[in-house]
């Protein structure tokens, strides 16, 4: 098995695409050893001293290391256990999970509003995200503000403020006039 890796936008967070699928449906975020009980993987990893979270998507896990902590330190480690988790035959996921659209629910009023926002989420802006080892879904709307929550490499990626702001911010207003501003939650 050949574990291939990709740097992402924010230096704290590595890709690791192990040239099979990961997660059949949506993502998987992991922000800390504890959310990590339901996946054999992601409490593997997290094994690994240095492991500040762990997410998945469809073909990658991407991994965020603490700040004291050198990548070349904790690559290695984090390699040998992916390759020993696939080769385990082991499930990426144990019980029972759900993250097929990873979006929040919303009810009310503003009902169309947010299927637009979802839908431009899900094929304009999610799919770059991914290609970065991250992921963005729809956690609210309240009176034209729009609330994102960050996962993955973009969790604390230095370049995530310009992201929103700048690309996802502009994108739904141009398309949707009743946003006025996006804002990340935690």
């Amino acid at each position: 098995m050949f574990i291939q890796t990709e740097s992402t936008p924010n230096p704290a967070t590595l890709k690791f695409l192990p040239g099979q699928t990961v997660l059949e449906t949506g993502t998987a975020d992991f922000p800390t050893r504890e959310a990590a009980g339901n996946s054999p993987l992601a409490s593997r990893i997290f094994d690994i001293e240095g492991t500040s979270g762990v997410f998945f998507g469809n073909d990658f896990v991407t991994v965020t290391k603490t700040d004291a902590t050198e990548w070349d330190h904790v690559k290695p480690a984090i390699l040998g256990a992916i390759m020993e988790h696939f080769q385990s035959g082991q499930p990426v996921m144990s019980g029972e999970s759900d993250h097929a659209s990873g979006h929040a629910e919303h009810t009310g009023p503003d009902q169309e509003i947010v299927v637009q926002i979802k839908e431009l989420l899900d094929t304009r802006v999610r799919p770059a995200v991914a290609q970065d080892g991250g992921d963005i879904t729809f956690h609210g709307f309240d009176r034209g503000v729009v609330y994102l929550h960050m996962q993955g490499a973009c969790a604390g990626c230095p370049s995530s403020t310009l992201t929103l702001k700048m690309g996802i911010e502009n994108l739904l207003r141009h398309y949707i006039p009743e946003v006025v501003e996006v804002r990340p939650v935690a």
